[in-house]
């Protein structure tokens, strides 16, 4: 469970930091995505979620 809440302080730590150094491109990109069709979005996030998958079993297995 504790890595489970570590892993979240990182990808809020991740986000925040894309946040503060560049707000302008995060509303851009944020802008962008909403033009995109959701087919594009989907696979977009399941290469995320593969690619996340693969370092943690790359990490961890």
């Amino acid at each position: 469970m504790s890595d489970l809440i570590v892993a979240v302080g990182l990808v809020l730590a991740l986000e925040g930091t894309l946040y503060a150094l560049s707000p302008g491109g995060m509303k851009a990109m944020m802008r962008s995505a909403l033009d995109l069709p959701d087919h594009i979005l989907r696979y977009a996030g399941l290469g995320a979620l593969a690619i996340g998958v693969l370092i943690v079993w790359a990490i961890r297995g």
